[in-house]
């Protein structure tokens, strides 16, 4: 008898471990997504929020944190009901023109954002006394040849392992001592400025956080891994969290620039300077230490971005698609891969070019576009056609529409403000 115990204890033991590494398998999507948000214009946006502004737009960021997790719950679930990619949806409920329209404001968004990373290849590699000139030209080709060449999956821990290094700002945020009832005081009393350096920065902070890239990726990645509806609810614990954490390293990243850097009145012109906030940390190494952080993050955004989006295109017209393919194969997808990457690159070395003002103004441009693609999203999601009963409920309809219509309201204003301003 106790034989027979001792065997059903460990089939249940065995079977609680299959389960658990079942759920294992399915969670990873989300965390992804939203962490590849802290790439070189997410990190670049973080710093100046709080070396230029203090504490003053953590609120907003704790809004942000909401709507991020209603918009990647929204794409999980059209994921798991449709068993298909964003793109695909769009083509099929508004036909082509819209979809052209939808892939046009894909592509330009995601470009803007390949050019901040290849900025931040540039901001990184310069703190190592390496030029620009000579060190996005070999990332651009690096990054071109692993990933048409079907070696990019081998590589990629390899970027992740040096993005672990900005995990670095928690710690460094605990050391430099901050004013944490001002901290959390600024968290729970919203305060805006009508000013255009405000506005252009909120709106930042917003693109790098809810990019177009973002929901498009997220819902394809899904897609691929087959899940169904039975596993729904892990992957909705999966965009939760994975919501939550990206950004709290956003929110370590902003109270240690304040902290720090906003304290001591100064402004970020270059990497150098956002490398001072991990000072507490890291001592006379913080530069090398931000400068692995930073082209970790650039050199993983440069590769995945530019592939996701000629997936992404690909999949909307019915293009054949996918790195196991050759060039006569597959000549528009690997055609919008390499016209990206090259044209992105060449930009950033136009002499004169401002790396950290060009990491700034286009997920500045990527705020403003979003609304655009959550309105796609929207719309889709409560079409009970294509949803079924897992449609939106209301309270997912106003926190949706309420993102639309706040990012929508900020661009008014800021344009109005500029105009105002003139």
């Amino acid at each position: 008898m106790q034989e027979k115990g001792g065997c059903g204890l460990r089939e249940f033991k065995n079977k609680k471990l299959r389960n658990f590494f079942a759920i294992l398998s399915i969670l990873g999507p989300g965390i992804i997504a939203v962490n590849a948000g802290n790439d070189a214009g997410g990190i670049t946006t973080y710093s100046t929020v709080g070396a230029s502004y203090g504490y003053s737009m953590l609120w907003g960021l704790v809004i942000i944190t909401i709507s991020l997790s209603v918009v990647q719950e929204m794409n999980a679930r059209m994921a798991v009901v449709t068993g298909k990619g964003l793109s695909d949806l769009i083509r099929e409920k508004f036909g082509v023109k819209w979809a052209f329209f939808a892939m046009t404001v894909l592509l330009v968004a995601n470009f803007l954002l390949v050019m901040a990373d290849f900025a931040g290849v540039a901001m990184s590699m310069e703190l190592f006394g390496i030029t620009r000139y000579v060190a996005v030209p070999i990332a651009a080709v690096l990054i071109w040849a692993l990933v048409t060449k079907g070696s990019y999956s081998k590589v990629e821990k390899v970027f992740l392992v040096f993005t672990i290094v900005f995990f670095g700002y928690i710690i460094s945020a605990f050391q430099a001592k901050p004013d944490w009832s001002a901290v959390f005081g600024t968290m729970a009393t919203p305060s805006i400025k009508f000013s255009t350096g405000f506005l252009l920065t909120f709106i930042g902070m917003i693109g790098t956080t809810i990019t177009p890239y973002m929901q498009f990726y997220l819902q394809s990645s899904i897609v691929d891994k087959h899940l169904s509806l039975r596993d729904y609810k892990y992957e909705k614990l999966d965009v939760y969290f994975g919501a939550i954490w990206g950004n709290a390293i956003a929110f370590f990243i902003i109270v240690c620039t304040a902290a720090t850097l906003f304290k001591a009145h100064i402004t970020i012109t270059s990497a150098g300077d956002a490398a001072q906030a991990l000072g507490p940390i890291a001592g006379k190494y913080a530069s090398t230490l931000f400068g692995f952080g930073l082209l970790g993050a650039s050199l993983l955004a440069c590769a995945i971005i530019p592939l996701s989006t000629s997936y992404a295109i690909c999949e909307a017209f019915g293009f054949e698609s996918g790195v196991d393919n050759d060039l006569k194969e597959a000549p528009a997808f690997f055609g919008i891969y390499t016209v990206m990457i090259a044209l992105s690159a060449g930009l950033i070395l136009i002499p004169g070019m401002q790396l950290v003002k060009i990491a700034l103004v286009t997920q500045q441009i990527a705020g403003i576009l979003s609304p655009v693609i959550l309105t796609f999203m929207i719309i889709l999601v409560n079409d009970k056609r294509i949803m079924g009963k897992y449609v939106n409920s209301k309270f997912q309809n106003v926190l949706s529409f309420a993102t639309v219509g706040f990012i929508t309201a900020l661009s008014a204003i800021l344009v109005v403000s500029t105009l105002f301003n003139h």
